[in-house]
């Protein structure tokens, strides 16, 4: 069987829990998501919102608070909420990228340090962390060994070292006084860990292509074929569109083409849209540049029928809705409810969520349909 573009989109909405909300933990959800974008705070809440049943942020404080998950820059040097026993796997596999990206930077070099310089301090680093302590009080630490570098030497550790970014309050568990503190000793067998990430990533987000996995990562292709061929009978090859080789775990299922896809309201940056080559799934591609703007900054978006049709932001006491193109009475009533409700969430929390990104809006969005909808 060869598989349609619908049938790999509606793949990925079913692994990623975005066709029916699912009686899941906050824990096992996040597993079984492989990972969360966390770049901004309210990000993985959100995220967890639009999949788990009942979901009370209340269970995603504790779980950062007793480190069941975990924050940490791992995949596209980018912050992500991961299970805490996939993060020692996660961090292996990454490990090189991350330390290649810091210390053969100018903004590491110019210091006139080594690379290995860097990697001498991860020791006593550990040692400093085993208590949380701010950035701030890193670099005072660090400043007695090598001054006025002490800033820059921390700018490559704090990316590379395995480090856990620490709860430090405020309505989503992180705010801007970032906090540190060492992750337990794990495996550092980065082979193993590319592998287990591999096959993590593809339970989340496949079937998909190496050059998939490449995009969701960052990992060389040199290292992703040779991960695919160790992993030997663990990974299937399925037939996809022309010229697409796929790969999936063996016992996964594939939606059919008929099934209903609900409306979301996803968060910024969800990684349902960060998970593909380009043009991904869900994200038509005369609408990514609406929807990702030139710095990076992906906006929070609507989903309506399996793929983005706008964006929304928070307003006043309600939410704003923004479609890109002219949507039909039933959508408009679902997205509305999941409006009603997502107010309701962020009326405890941060109602004003994502109102940094306001510029967008300012500078114009192409709009068939906007509606606001109070909580």
């Amino acid at each position: 069987m060869t598989l349609t573009p619908r049938q790999l989109a509606l793949a990925t909405l079913d692994r990623q829990l975005l066709l029916e909300r699912r009686p899941l933990g906050v824990a096992g959800a996040v597993r079984t998501l492989c990972a969360l974008q966390a770049q901004t705070p309210a990000s993985p809440y959100l995220a967890l919102w639009n999949r788990i049943q009942d979901f009370a942020p209340a269970d995603l404080d504790a779980a950062f608070a007793d480190r069941s998950i975990v924050k940490a820059s791992l995949m596209r040097i980018t912050l992500h909420a991961v299970h805490a026993d996939d993060y020692a796997p996660y961090h292996a596999a990454m490990a090189s990228s991350l330390r290649a990206s810091r210390v053969y930077d100018r903004r590491y070099t110019s210091t006139g340090l080594a690379p290995d310089d860097a990697d001498a301090l991860l020791p006593e680093l550990a040692g400093f962390l085993a208590q949380p302590h701010t950035g701030a009080e890193v670099e005072a630490e660090l400043t007695a060994r090598h001054g006025e570098s002490a800033h820059r030497v921390w700018w490559a550790l704090r990316t590379y070292a395995p480090l856990h970014h620490a709860p430090t309050g405020g309505p989503w568990s992180f705010n801007q006084r970032n906090a540190y503190r060492a992750a337990p000793a794990g495996p550092e067998d980065a082979g193993a860990g590319v592998q287990h990430l591999l096959l993590s990533y593809l339970r989340a987000f496949g079937p998909a292509t190496a050059r998939d996995f490449a995009r969701f990562t960052l990992l060389g292709s040199a290292v992703i074929t040779k991960a695919l061929h160790e992993l030997g009978d663990r990974v299937v090859k399925l037939a996809g569109p022309p010229r697409t080789a796929l790969y999936d775990v063996p016992d996964a299922t594939i939606p059919a083409e008929d099934t209903p896809t609900p409306p979301r309201l996803l968060p910024m940056w969800d990684s349902t849209l960060l998970a593909h080559a380009i043009p991904g799934r869900i994200l038509p591609q005369e609408y990514r540049p609406l929807v990702v703007r030139r710095n990076g900054d992906m906006l929070p978006t609507l989903l309506v029928d399996g793929q983005v049709a706008g964006v929304w932001r928070a307003v006043g006491s309600g939410l704003e809705l923004t479609a890109f193109h002219k949507l039909g009475k039933a959508a408009w009533q679902s997205l509305s409810e999941e409006a009603t409700n997502l107010s309701a969430l962020l009326a405890d929390r941060d109602p004003a969520v994502y109102g940094r990104y306001g510029h967008w809006w300012d500078k114009g969005i192409p709009a068939a349909e906007t509606r606001v909808i109070k909580g």
